[in-house]
């Protein structure tokens, strides 16, 4: 007869062992139900974000770090076009104000340093647009071959574009002591200054990165408004030197309180609309939750429309 007694011990050895490994490894289910996202609470759905996010640290790094340096990588300034971007930008703006072509007003400040700071700061929150415009367009590739939180995308364009920024506001900083500007205190607590620029700008980019997939129409559309916006918007000339209905518009233009206020709050030391500036702040951020809560819910079907 055959014993089946080592069995019987081998089995129970094995099952032993399963059940021990059960009792130490956290099992996460995950249930695939129609629409989930969309029923899911408008704060449960940002806490899931924000937690995706943290939890993709190191991939978000690592995007980072490959994009920014492949930006650069077949250039032949490299990373150089970061520090001369912004000098070559202003120089039409200061050839025209030397040639009286254009009259900005009284600025305060030497013009090209205030032209300087002003294009700087738009170009920042421009920059903020894009990244968010261009979210799944970027990670194409990735989407459609590895499933992994999208949010992490938002966070490595949004990285990139303040890596460029400091890069070249350390050179902006030493233009401006050239021509005797002296930063006022406030500019250290200048990520907090241009967080209403980032929520404003990330709201519509992500608006634009969502019903673009559908309507390639809705992008170049917003690209030529906001293209259009900064001459509504006191960053070439002061706000005390227009009239009529354009005085009226910059009024209401949030941009007009959101750039403006971290500009006067560097050279100036204050922000002269501040009540202006602390509800445009607080109606970005306001904007930027429930458009990030609209690319969290629509994701999924803007995706079937890409493949």
């Amino acid at each position: 007869m055959v014993n089946l007694r080592p069995l019987k011990y081998l089995a129970f050895i094995g099952l032993f062992f399963i059940f021990i490994m059960s009792l130490n490894t956290e099992k996460e289910i995950i249930v695939y139900q129609p629409n989930s996202r969309q029923k899911t609470g408008f704060l449960k759905s940002l806490f899931l974000m924000a937690k995706n996010i943290k939890n993709s640290r190191e991939l978000i790094w690592q995007l980072f770090v490959r994009d920014f340096l492949a930006a650069y990588k077949k250039s032949f300034l490299g990373i150089g076009w970061i520090i001369l971007a912004p000098i070559f930008g202003i120089v039409s703006w200061v050839f025209m104000n030397y040639a009286g072509v254009l009259k900005p007003g009284d600025v305060g400040i030497p013009y090209p340093a205030y032209i300087l700071l002003g294009t700087s700061f738009w170009g920042l929150f421009m920059g903020f647009y894009t990244s968010a415009a261009e979210t799944l367009n970027t990670g194409q590739g990735f989407i459609m071959q590895v499933k992994y939180p999208h949010e992490a995308l938002l966070a490595k364009q949004i990285l990139q574009q303040l890596a460029n920024f400091l890069a070249s506001f350390i050179v902006i900083m030493l233009v401006l002591l050239s021509f005797k500007v002296i930063p006022s205190w406030q500019i250290l607590i200048l990520p907090i200054l241009i967080l209403p620029m980032l929520f404003l700008g990330a709201g519509i980019g992500l608006l634009v990165s969502v019903i673009g997939v559908v309507a390639n129409e809705i992008r170049r559309i917003m690209d030529i408004a906001l293209g259009t916006l900064i001459f509504f918007t006191p960053i070439i000339y002061s706000s005390d030197s227009t009239g009529g209905m354009i005085a009226k518009i910059i009024k209401i233009n949030p941009l007009t309180y959101i750039i403006g206020g971290v500009r006067d709050a560097i050279t100036y030391g204050k922000i002269e609309n501040l009540s202006y500036f602390i509800w445009s702040g607080i109606g970005s951020f306001i904007f930027f939750l429930f458009a990030w809560r609209l690319f969290y819910v629509s994701e999924e079907k803007v995706i079937e429309k890409m493949i």
